[in-house]
C-alpha cells in the first residue's frame, strides 16, 4: 500500500464537503484531499431541475438505500435517497432554500452550551456564501432584506421560473384559513405562504460542486479530488495518554487499496447515513454493535447512529375541475414537446420545476406557539414517487411535522462498507407525532374548503373524506406518509458529559483527536424546514473553526 500525506482529508464531496474543501484550500499552505465515492456530476439530468426524477433511485447518482419495514408506516419500507456523485444530495435534491427557525439554533446552543450556535451567530454563516437574487443590481430588495441575506457568495438563490394559477389560488385559500403571506421564509420566523426560492442559476440546478469546486477550487495546486473512490475505514494511532488519534483513511481506488495520511485532521462529511456507518466500521460506536461484528473498539460512543430524525410528509391529493395542472399539460406528446421547447428556449416552465413550488408554514393546532408544520404544494399528482401522473387534473398538498419526536437509528449490518446499513427511522412512534399527523390533515382540508379554492370543485382523492377520527387519520398517515429526504442527528453534538453526544460543539469527535464530523448528522434536533441550507451553514462555521485551530 503506497501512502500519501495531506493536511486535511475530507470524506464526502457533498454539500458540506465541497464547501469545506473550498475554504480549507484557500490557504495555499494547506494540502487538502477531497474523497467522493460517486462519480463526477456530468450526468445531464443532474443539471436540468426536473431531472431529480431520473437521479433519485438511480445507482449512477444515488446510494439507493431503503429503510427497514417501519411499524409506524404499517410495515412499509421506503426508498431513502442519498446523493452519490460530486455535489452529493445537492445534485439530486429539491433545490429549496429554507434555513429553518431561529428557535432551532437557539435550541442547539442550549444543548451544547455554546452560544456560537444561536441564530444571531449562525446568520452571518448563512449570508457568507449566499448570492441572493433580491440583492442583484436590478433586484427588489428592501433594507430589511439586506440584513438577512448575502450577495456575491457562491450559493445562488433565485425565484422559481414559473407560476400556476391554481397554486396562486391555493395560497389565497391559505390566507383565508389564517396563514399570513410572506416574502421571505428565511428571517428566523418562517410562518406564512409563498413560492419557494430555489438553488438555481438561470434555470439550471446549482449544486455544491458548481458552487464551491469549479472552477476556483479545482485550479488550486494544493487541492486534490478523488472521485469514484470508496473509503473503507479510518486509521488510528494511540497518543501518549492512550487517546486515539485519527491519522488517515484506507481507500479503494482504481481497483486497489491505498492508505492516505492526514497531518492535521480527517473530516467526515459523508452525511447522516454515511458518517455513522464509517465510524462504526472503524471502531467508534456502541460497544454491543461493534462486538456483534467483531470490530476492535477504538472509542465507545453509544450515540453513533442513534437519534435519527427525518421529516415525514403526508400527501393529500385533490382532483380539480377547470384548472391547468401538469397532469393534463403533460398528458400528450404535443404537451410534452411544448414543455421541452419552452425550457430549451427560455429555461422556464415545468422542466425548470423544483419538486415543490408553493410553500406554507403554519401550526397544526393551537397547542403550538410556533409553526410546526410545512407544506410542499405541487400542481400535479401521482400514486407514489416515480409512478405516472394521474390521468385527471389534480394538485398535491403534502404536509410534514417539522419537529418530530420519533427517533430512529442507523446501524451497520456488516464490516463491509459496500453493504448498506440498517436504516430504521421509526416514524410516528410517539403519540405527539401521530396527533400532529392527524391534525395536519385537518389543516389541509380547512385550506381546501376556503372560498378562493371553491371554483375548482375539488375532491379529496387521497386520503379520502371518509377518514375523520384521530385514529383513522393517524393510521392513514402510516399508509400514505413518505420521507422528504431530510435525515439528520446520527452523530449529534452535545456536551462532554452527554452520554448520547458524538461530537462537541466544534464538531470534534469526543475522545478522538484529529477527527471531526461536519454534516447534517451533527444536528441535535432537526431544523424546522429543508435541511440542505443549514448543512452549508454548519460547514461554513466548521471551516472557520478548523482554520482558527491550525
Amino acid at each position: 500500500m503506497a501512502e500519501q500525506q495531506f493536511d486535511y482529508i475530507i470524506v464526502g464531496a457533498g454539500t458540506a464537503g465541497c464547501l469545506l474543501a473550498n475554504r480549507l484550500s484557500a490557504d495555499p499552505a494547506n494540502r487538502v484531499l477531497l474523497i467522493e465515492a460517486g462519480g463526477r456530476d456530468n450526468y445531464h439530468w443532474i443539471h436540468i431541475p426536473v431531472g431529480y426524477l431520473y437521479c433519485i433511485n438511480n445507482p449512477r447518482t444515488d446510494w439507493c438505500f431503503k429503510t427497514e419495514p417501519d411499524k409506524g408506516l404499517n410495515g412499509r419500507s421506503l426508498i431513502y435517497p442519498r446523493g452519490k456523485t460530486l455535489g452529493g444530495c445537492s445534485s439530486i435534491n429539491g433545490m429549496l432554500y429554507i434555513r429553518g427557525q431561529a428557535r432551532d439554533y437557539d435550541g442547539w446552543a442550549e444543548v451544547t452550551g455554546d452560544d456560537a450556535w444561536r441564530w444571531e451567530n449562525c446568520l452571518p454563516d448563512f449570508m457568507k456564501h449566499e448570492d441572493h437574487h433580491r440583492l442583484d443590481a436590478d433586484g427588489d430588495a428592501d433594507a430589511v432584506h439586506r440584513d438577512y441575506h448575502g450577495h456575491g457568495g457562491e450559493w445562488r438563490v433565485e425565484k422559481q421560473r414559473l407560476k400556476w394559477e391554481i397554486l396562486d389560488d391555493f395560497a389565497t385559500a391559505a390566507v383565508e384559513a389564517g396563514i399570513p403571506r410572506t416574502r421571505d421564509f428565511n428571517r428566523g420566523d418562517n410562518e406564512g405562504v409563498d413560492y419557494f426560492e430555489v438553488n438555481q442559476r438561470d434555470g439550471w440546478r446549482w449544486n455544491a460542486a458548481k458552487a464551491f469546486l469549479r472552477p476556483v477550487c479545482e485550479r488550486r495546486s494544493n487541492f486534490t479530488l478523488w472521485h469514484s473512490s470508496q473509503v473503507q475505514r479510518l486509521l488510528f494511532e494511540q497518543e501518549e495518554g492512550g487517546q486515539p488519534r485519527a491519522t488517515g483513511v484506507e481507500v479503494e481506488r482504481d481497483g486497489s487499496v491505498t492508505r492516505v495520511r492526514a497531518k492535521r485532521e480527517v473530516i467526515l462529511a459523508a452525511g447522516a447515513i454515511g458518517s455513522p456507518q464509517l465510524l462504526q466500521i472503524s471502531g467508534i460506536g456502541p460497544a454491543e454493535l461493534l462486538a456483534e461484528h467483531e470490530i476492535p473498539m477504538v472509542r465507545e460512543l453509544p450515540g453513533v447512529g442513534e437519534n435519527l430524525q427525518d421529516h415525514l410528509q403526508i400527501r393529500s391529493v385533490y382532483r380539480v375541475s377547470g384548472a391547468k395542472t401538469l397532469n393534463t399539460l403533460a398528458a400528450s406528446w404535443l404537451g410534452k414537446a411544448a414543455i421541452g421547447m419552452e425550457y430549451l428556449l427560455k429555461r422556464t416552465g415545468p422542466m425548470s420545476m423544483a419538486p415543490s413550488q408553493l410553500c406554507a408554514f403554519t401550526r397544526s393546532s393551537d397547542d403550538y406557539d410556533h409553526p410546526n408544520i410545512e407544506y410542499h404544494v405541487q400542481p400535479l399528482s401521482l400514486e407514489a414517487f416515480g409512478q405516472p401522473l394521474h390521468d385527471y387534473p389534480a394538485i398535491t398538498a403534502s404536509v410534514c411535522n417539522l419537529n418530530p419526536t420519533s427517533r430512529g437509528s442507523v446501524r451497520i449490518k456488516s464490516r463491509d462498507p459496500a453493504q448498506a446499513p440498517c436504516i430504521a427511522p421509526n416514524y410516528l412512534s410517539t403519540e405527539e407525532d401521530r396527533r400532529v399527523a392527524a391534525d395536519s390533515l385537518r389543516v389541509t382540508r380547512r385550506i381546501a374548503a376556503q372560498p378562493a379554492f371553491a371554483k375548482y370543485h375539488s375532491e379529496e382523492v387521497k386520503p379520502g373524506v371518509e377518514y375523520q377520527s384521530d385514529d383513522e387519520l393517524a393510521r392513514l398517515a402510516g399508509d400514505i406518509g413518505t420521507t422528504i429526504f431530510h435525515p439528520v442527528g446520527t452523530t449529534r453534538m452535545g456536551r462532554a458529559d452527554d452520554p448520547g453526544a458524538v461530537v462537541d460543539s466544534h464538531l470534534r469527535v469526543l475522545g478522538v483527536a484529529g477527527l471531526r464530523v461536519v454534516d447534517a448528522g451533527i444536528m441535535p434536533t432537526i431544523t424546522s424546514g429543508n435541511t440542505n441550507s443549514p448543512t452549508l451553514m454548519i460547514a461554513e462555521k466548521a471551516a472557520q473553526w478548523i482554520l482558527d485551530e491550525k
